[in-house]
């Protein structure tokens, strides 16, 4: 039977070992966005041989929302096992963030055992890493004005240190506070995951950057290795009454974080309108595909 529990800082080894040897794309695979973003929906690990088991349980419809386990060993015994789990809760099994490789696995393992639907809002972004550093062509001609001007103020940049912390969680719960909506769950669990983020910074092994105007904070990002080819931005923030900043943040970091990479990763834009129209401006290479699938 299997066990839930909450993630600890403690399972990184283990489950880093099982995301490594699965060596997935999707933003759902990092050990520090499981951590972080735990609070968002009740999320709780299980490991089951050398899988590693990650589920929401506070979802909309009150159905258990697992991702594809990652790791190594006999896909069909394992969810015969979930299967089990989620038959005793008098529900079906449900998978979230299934790519289309996956769906293809599902199709070879378990024909017509399933039905799936797109999950556009969930699908991450997806960027060739030298397209992004270096901004060249017609289609990036509106990028390189807005860093022109962000190339006009008089900034700083650096790599998060220790000494930055402070700094950045007050300048990330700044913006949190002059929003109208702040009661709302998933800003309050972001808050959650960005304290997450910089109370374990190190033991994450996490890579920050911050620009600093006039000696105070005007932009903040984390981001990490996610796979093999693949860096992951997981938060950036910015001041926007300075022009071009967040351009400068992203292109900066992804200069001095991600240049050893192939493809940048910066995850999904949850269907809000403006930042769909952010996301797509950088002309991503791909979108990473997110389906929900639901087993008979």
């Amino acid at each position: 039977m299997l066990e839930f529990r909450d993630i600890s800082v403690s399972d990184k080894e283990r489950i880093c070992s099982a995301l490594q040897r699965s060596d997935f794309m999707g933003c759902e695979y990092s050990f520090a966005n499981n951590m972080a973003w735990r609070r968002l929906a009740g999320s709780k690990i299980s490991f089951y041989k050398d899988f590693y088991i990650c589920c929401a349980f506070d979802t909309e419809d009150g159905i258990p929302h697992f991702i594809l386990p990652a790791g190594c060993g006999d896909y069909k015994e394992l969810f015969s096992e979930l299967k089990k789990f989620t038959s005793d809760l008098g529900c079906p099994l449900v998978m979230t963030g299934v790519t289309d490789n996956s769906l293809k696995m599902f199709g070879e393992l378990f024909p017509d055992a399933f039905t799936y639907e797109l999950d556009r809002d969930s699908s991450d972004y997806i960027y060739l890493t030298r397209d992004f550093i270096s901004l060249k062509g017609k289609k990036y001609h509106g990028k390189r004005n807005h860093l022109a001007r962000f190339s006009e103020l008089d900034y700083s940049y650096s790599h998060i240190t220790e000494k930055d912390f402070d700094d950045c969680i007050t300048f990330c719960t700044a913006e949190y506070n002059e929003r109208q909506d702040k009661a709302d769950h998933s800003f309050i669990a972001e808050q959650f995951a960005i304290n997450t983020y910089f109370s374990y910074f190190n033991e994450l092994e996490l890579k920050g950057g911050i620009i600093r105007i006039g000696g105070k904070a005007a932009a903040v990002t984390i981001g990490e290795k996610l796979n093999s080819n693949t860096f992951c931005v997981h938060i950036e923030k910015a001041d926007t009454s300075f022009n071009g900043i967040y351009t400068g943040i992203s292109h900066l970091f992804a200069e001095r974080e991600a240049s050893g990479f192939e493809y940048i990763n910066r995850e999904e834009d949850l269907g809000i309108e403006g930042l769909r129209r952010s996301k797509l401006s950088y002309n991503p290479a791909f979108l990473l595909n997110k389906y929900t699938v639901i087993f008979k």
